[in-house]
């Protein structure tokens, strides 16, 4: 914390247990540790939480630190613009920027959306992820799944994908499929893997290749829209982007907070690129926000609190996978 005067930050690990494990290309997730910002002012408290981007070498340790360090900036009043300067991308100026939007809006009475000069949001429906799996398992997930929610997300690896998306469709006849291959198809023929996937009602291929290697899309014409995540973290990626993908994959943590993502989500539209909005594993409280940057998506999936096993009081509340906005108590 800062010892200066105004407004003082203090940032704090904390641990949530994974409802069984979520599971992905990369490994198994049994907790997710998050980072929690508070910033206080003349009796006014904001919150922000961020989860660690692991791929980019980032640890709950590291975000945490990171966020302390601009203790003394926070106190001397620097605001969510200036910091877009100051920081890096990614998750600590995500649960920083959090903090200082939930603060303004104490603050001065104002929601959240009211302060970033966007429409009164409205509920949107978020995919539920269908962990990595023999395709049985998977079936058996997505039978369950889709008593309940209407679009799966179903985490993929490159071999054996066609017999889990298989799987997933006998398990759930109904239900509207999303997949993320999580950079497994590198190698692979990805126009006919997309190809074999029409018959089961692809909607959405997420990042079939390697972030850093999307030149291996250059002239393939997917018969599903591909969509970048990990290629696609913030503005600056978006000229690699186009006409390599149909769509980005917009997330609070990677783009470094609601102020970027929002810059983002319009920038991207207006190069005719589709728009889905993602989470990492999380609480409530980094759902919140995101479902601000939610609003102008054509496919969501900020169900992180959904995969754990208990969630903050006040949660952002679900209803068929249909998200909520938060409450003010909560969040914004």
């Amino acid at each position: 914390m800062s010892t200066a005067e105004g407004r003082r930050l203090v940032a704090r690990i904390e641990t949530w247990p994974v409802a069984g494990s979520f599971v992905i290309a990369r490994g198994a997730k049994t907790r997710v540790d998050v980072v929690v910002v508070e910033i206080s002012e003349a009796g006014h408290r904001g919150r922000g939480e961020a989860t660690a981007i692991y791929y980019h070498g980032e640890s709950a340790e590291s975000v945490r630190a990171q966020a302390e360090a601009m203790a003394d900036a926070i106190a001397e009043g620097i605001g969510r613009d200036d910091l877009l300067r100051a920081m890096p991308r990614g998750a600590a100026r995500n649960a920083i920027d959090a903090a200082l939007w939930d603060l303004d809006a104490k603050r001065t009475g104002r929601p959240a959306w009211s302060l970033a000069g966007v429409a009164e949001p409205m509920p949107v429906q978020s995919a539920f992820t269908i962990s990595l799996g023999e395709p049985d398992r998977m079936e058996a997930d997505a039978r369950a799944a889709a008593l309940v929610y209407p679009l799966l997300k179903l985490k993929l690896a490159g071999e054996g994908d066609i017999d889990r998306v298989a799987a997933v469709r006998r398990g759930a006849p109904e239900a509207r499929l999303i997949v993320d291959a999580n950079e497994g198809w590198t190698g692979r023929d990805v126009v006919a893997e997309a190809a074999a996937l029409l018959p089961y009602g692809v909607e959405l291929i997420e990042q079939p290749v390697r972030a850093g290697e999307d030149r291996l899309l250059d002239g393939l014409r997917s018969p599903i829209p591909l969509c970048a995540d990990e290629s696609c973290q913030d503005r600056a990626d978006l000229a690699r982007c186009a006409g390599r993908y149909q769509a980005i994959n917009i997330k609070l943590d990677k783009a470094g907070g609601l102020t970027e993502a929002l810059a983002l989500a319009a920038e991207a539209r207006s190069m005719g690129l589709e728009l889905m909005v993602g989470c990492m594993l999380s609480t409530s409280l980094g759902i919140a926000p995101a479902i601000l940057a939610a609003q102008q998506a054509r496919w969501v999936d900020i169900d992180g609190p959904l995969l754990l096993a208990a969630d903050r009081d006040d949660p952002v509340r679900f209803d068929r996978g249909v998200a909520y906005p938060a409450r003010p108590s909560l969040w914004g």
